[in-house]
């Protein structure tokens, strides 16, 4: 892979995030809605070739609580029959409990 491509597999996953955290700047509000509904939007994309060759993994990483949980938890409803997951992890020490309900 070219250095603009990161290897693939788990360890490609792996040595991006590696890459990429020391460089970002974690701040609120944390509104996932819009980042769920980009994904889903090429998932569906997707779906309709209807070839279904490409499954999606999103995987949001929070250091907040989630600020848009009315439209996060209707983005992952409206998500649900897509060839795609969602992960959300919460990261530090914010009370995550409301999260449970994602």
């Amino acid at each position: 892979p070219s250095p603009l491509e990161p290897p693939p597999g788990i360890q490609g996953v792996v040595e991006s995030y590696q890459s990429c955290l020391p460089k970002i700047q974690l701040y609120g509000p944390t509104n996932v809605a819009p980042i769920i509904s980009k994904v889903a939007r090429v998932a569906a994309d997707e779906e309709r070739t209807k070839e279904a060759s490409q499954y999606f993994i999103l995987l949001i990483l929070t250091d907040g609580v989630v600020t848009d949980m009315a439209d996060t938890r209707e983005a992952i409803v409206r998500a649900s029959y897509l060839p795609m997951s969602i992960i959300i992890v919460g990261v530090g020490n914010a009370d995550f409990t409301d999260m449970q309900i994602l």
